[in-house]
């Protein structure tokens, strides 16, 4: 059975608009429990990304604003060359990832796992045809489409076979002629 994003999306969408501060994306995400969060428009359009590692940047870069001389690893820089702008950030809009990578409820949880590896992220925002906020989706979503049961997988083939290939709605007593 073709499992979609809106099957196994998280609907319940904790986000941000643009002007929360950096102490109430923190509190955002600890509360919800979720490691990063969309930032929102007025319109409920996504914007942006916020996550933990954008928040990080502003620790890890912090000593270089208030001690002498002081460098980050090269490695740091040269991972994250807009770790600077982002460490200077106090909102969201200044904090997020601006290009957040969306996914239609509609397309296949295999073409979104796809599209978090094409560009190495691991939820996608689930947004409708005008752009608004739907869900998110997590590479742990998608995981959870391994631990179904038997039952469950038995279902799906019957129901896929039954109704969409051959027409027949699948009832408990049967398909019915």
């Amino acid at each position: 059975m073709r499992m979609t994003v809106a099957d196994v999306m998280t609907s319940k969408v904790v986000f941000v608009t643009a002007a929360t501060s950096f102490k109430d994306i923190a509190e955002a995400l600890i509360t919800g429990g979720v490691s990063a969060v969309p930032v929102l428009d007025d319109d409920d359009h996504v914007i942006g990304m916020v996550s933990e590692a954008d928040l990080l940047r502003k620790e890890e870069f912090r000593e270089e604003f208030y001690c002498e001389g002081y460098r980050p690893p090269l490695r740091a820089r040269l991972r994250h060359p807009k770790g600077r702008r982002k460490a200077e950030g106090d909102t969201a809009a200044e904090l997020m990832t601006r290009r957040a990578i969306t996914i239609f409820p509609d397309a296949s949880a295999v073409s979104a796992a796809r599209l978090m590896d094409a560009h190495d992220v691991k939820r996608l925002a689930v947004v409708d045809y005008n752009g608004r906020l739907q869900g998110i989706v997590s590479r742990c979503d998608l995981v959870k489409l391994f631990v179904r049961g038997d039952e469950v997988i038995a279902a799906e083939i019957r129901d896929d076979i039954l109704d969409r290939a051959l027409g027949f709605p699948n009832t408990p007593a049967g398909p019915e002629a």
